[in-house]
């Protein structure tokens, strides 16, 4: 091997700079050439390369979403566009990919590598959905400006005593909310993985109010089928039963901006570092994860197979905390 490509795919997340960073730097002191593939897998059959030097990734570790930009691409979905990708990185003297993305962005990595390019997956998402791995890059930061918002609205939440429910991304994961909701003091966490009616999330909110609390947080993942039209559905629901004061706030796409933590910061780095050496091993399609705070990696066929277990233990936690 004497070149690879990196490119981020899919919904951009804090810390994909800093796996960029760490995957460039290690090529280079391994002395291998380096492009920076813009724009996802649109880019890659657009030809979008560009050669990266020590320079390139220079004062980005810092800075929130990614340099080399995403997007979505139905063309690479096709056998047909896939089957041109290969040829242009064939054709660009390019012999291995490292893609940073989630689950989709992981899918094109092992159908490229069955066309016989080495490539190598990195978990870049704030979802936290992949189930190999115990953390994704980004996950942290997000986690972090949930919480920074819950702790701005309770303020005003407790000045008119109302009840406020704040919704969170994660698609069908409940990982964000629940790890916010616990870190944020939240009286209910509702998520996909877990079934919580109406009537429980009025009794937990009564049960506040007698000890004299007569403010709440309820943190709603947005793929909490239970209530439809997310937050606002359970919003008119707690309304209709309990005639309560009720505000809604979704955080939409402000949690996958910011300054990613130095959690995520080192993640990353520790992951880009990685993929590079597994790639100068000769290895494909395989992904990079962390395990017990070890850096390992897996067949990638093998990670997408793996199903989410939702941490029960921790939710079990935050009912009894929030008594």
């Amino acid at each position: 091997m004497k070149s690879l490509a990196v490119l981020t795919s899919g919904g951009d997340a804090p810390g994909m700079n800093a796996a960029i960073r760490a995957v460039v730097r290690t090529a280079i002191y391994y002395g291998y050439k380096v492009y920076g593939i813009e724009r996802g897998y649109k880019g890659l059959l657009e030809e979008e390369f560009i050669e990266m030097d020590l320079s390139s990734v220079g004062d980005i570790i810092q800075r929130g979403g990614t340099i080399l930009k995403s997007s979505r691409c139905n063309e690479f979905k096709t056998a047909e566009g896939r089957e041109k990708a290969a040829k242009i990185l064939k054709k660009k003297g390019v012999e291995a990919l490292v893609v940073i993305g989630g689950d989709g962005s992981f899918n094109g990595a092992n159908l490229l590598s069955e066309l016989g390019v080495s490539t190598i997956g990195i978990p870049g998402t704030i979802d936290n959905d992949l189930a190999y791995t115990d953390y994704t890059i980004g996950f942290d930061t997000a986690s972090n400006t949930i919480i920074d918002a819950i702790s701005k609205i309770r303020d005003t939440s407790s000045s008119h005593e109302r009840i406020n429910i704040i919704e969170v991304m994660g698609r069908n994961c409940g990982d964000l909310a629940l790890y916010a909701g616990v870190a944020g003091g939240a009286e209910s966490i509702v998520v996909p993985e877990v079934h919580i009616d109406r009537e429980e999330i009025v009794k937990r909110i009564r049960t506040t109010q007698k000890r004299g609390k007569k403010h709440s947080i309820i943190v709603l993942a947005e793929g909490a089928g239970d209530f439809v039209d997310g937050a606002i559905g359970l919003k008119n629901a707690l309304v209709e039963k309990d005639h309560a004061d009720v505000r809604v706030t979704v955080l939409g796409h402000v949690q996958r901006g910011g300054s990613p933590s130095s959690f995520d910061r080192l993640l990353a780095s520790k992951m880009g570092n990685k993929a590079v050496e597994l790639l100068i091993e000769g290895k494909t399609a395989r992904v990079v994860g962390i395990r017990d705070n070890k850096i390992i990696d897996m067949d990638i066929k093998e990670a997408l197979s793996l199903p989410k277990e939702f941490d029960v233990e921790t939710y079990e936690m935050a009912k009894v905390l929030s008594i």
